[in-house]
């Protein structure tokens, strides 16, 4: 699973999703994208879980690129403790994503194939996204 090798904090705030991505909304090394409609938490084994998807979608032809990383740990306390006495420990690390963030990227594969195992990979994050593909710029090629 994906998770930092050390951070500063071990415990961090639940923070807010407000808005739309301003970074990362953009499909820079591949040539199809997957794109977060809509505000959400993505587990490390949800990310872990899309990528398997995908590659085996595509039998190993072409390259996935993971743009996410879950850099914020999410605490829990144990089952059937008391209130009190200070927050939990950290029990899995997760990804912030904001609508427009491009999550995965895939190249080296045709569009159906890419449109395949996008799908497969929507299936398994908790929410709402899309299919893009790399915008063609003026006076140049993508």
């Amino acid at each position: 699973m994906l998770m930092p090798k050390r951070v500063k904090r071990r415990r961090v705030h639940r923070g807010r999703m407000k808005g739309i991505a301003t970074r990362g909304n953009k499909i820079t090394y591949g040539k199809y994208g997957l794109v977060a409609q809509e505000p959400g938490w993505i587990t490390s084994n949800q990310i872990e879980a899309a990528r398997i998807a995908m590659t085996r979608s595509i039998k190993r032809g072409g390259k996935v690129y993971i743009k996410i990383f879950p850099h914020k740990p999410v605490t829990k306390k144990p089952a059937e403790v008391r209130m009190g006495s200070g927050k939990g420990a950290p029990e899995y690390w997760v990804a912030v994503v904001k609508p427009g963030r491009v999550m995965f990227e895939i190249d080296g594969v045709t569009e159906a194939q890419a449109r395949e195992a996008i799908r497969l990979a929507i299936h398994k994050l908790p929410i709402k996204c899309k299919f893009a593909m790399k915008q063609l710029e003026e006076g140049g090629e993508a």
